[in-house]
């Protein structure tokens, strides 16, 4: 037996607010899904990014709370460049999203920022730096 990595699974506590955002990043959840205690998006390579309101848990896991202290995942996008970075920083932020980390030039040689989702989840932006492409 070969266990395989299939999904990326977040807890919720607003999934219209949840699908509202990651559909802001491009992650394609059907139409509707806002409405519902489950919800999942297709992802490159045959994964899926999927979202459980607090609520589907607990149905199947009745003493489950969220995690105090903000949030434990993270996901990484990678940008076409540098300005896109800073342009999708600032297009979120100036939506309500909440900046954790503005962008600036990593010394690992990124352009790189943060946002959160609706539950604190950390979102990182990043591009290769124009010196670090070539």
């Amino acid at each position: 037996m070969t266990a395989r990595f299939d999904a990326i699974g977040l807890v919720v506590s607003d999934m219209a607010a949840s699908v509202a955002f990651y559909r802001r990043l491009g992650f394609a959840f059907p139409e509707g899904a806002e409405h519902q205690p489950h919800a999942e998006a297709g992802l490159p390579g045959g994964l899926r990014l999927m979202l459980d309101t607090e609520e589907t848990v607990r149905s199947f896991h009745a003493a489950w709370e969220p995690p105090r202290g903000g949030g434990r995942a993270s996901l990484a996008l990678r940008c076409d460049g540098p300005a896109e970075v800073d342009a999708l920083y600032e297009e979120l932020v100036g939506s309500g999203c909440r900046g954790e980390l503005k962008p600036w030039d990593a010394f690992w040689g990124q352009r790189y920022a943060v946002v959160l989702d609706p539950d604190g989840n950390g979102v990182d932006l990043f591009a290769p730096l124009a010196a670090a492409a070539d």
